[in-house]
């Protein structure tokens, strides 16, 4: 399996790549490295995305496995443009099931920051956050969101 570790503001991040997919993104550094040029090309999209410079693709070619409901979520937090939030019952109103089990599919993501489960809110605050120093990168990453705003996919 392709991996690439690369120091970020939300602390080291490991990249992996299987079948010219990205399988997975971890916190922490990992002990083998395998670059890719697809998971250069994320690493590259990353430091643009943390640099202020640019939205994350919606291009790079993900394969984070999991269930059929799983992978419904997960696209729908996809579909959350750069710079906003939605709500985990707006999830489950497009995705099915229900905030629970959003809360659930989200928590079960392989694939952080570049599927933004950080854009996903909870009625009544922020929800959870399983990734990087939890609640604390949550806010970082949605600040750093508010801040480029004007980036789309558009």
């Amino acid at each position: 399996m392709a991996a690439l570790s690369m120091h970020s503001p939300a602390g080291d991040l490991t990249l992996f790549a299987e079948d010219d997919a990205i399988v997975a993104l971890e916190w922490g550094w990992g002990s083998l490295q395998d670059p890719s040029p697809l998971l250069r090309r994320a690493k590259d999209a990353l430091d643009a995305y943390f640099d202020g410079e640019a939205a994350l693709p919606d291009d790079l070619p993900l394969n984070p496995g999991g269930t059929a409901y799983r992978r419904r979520v997960w696209a729908a937090l996809r579909a959350i443009p750069h710079g906003q939030t939605r709500s985990y019952a707006e999830i489950a109103a497009v995705a099915g099931g229900s905030p629970r089990s959003v809360g659930g599919a989200n928590a079960a993501n392989p694939i952080p920051i570049l599927i933004p489960c950080h854009r996903v809110l909870a009625t009544a605050g922020l929800g959870g956050y399983s990734g990087g120093a939890g609640l604390e990168t949550k806010r970082f990453l949605l600040a750093l969101e508010t801040r480029t705003k004007a980036f789309t996919h558009e």
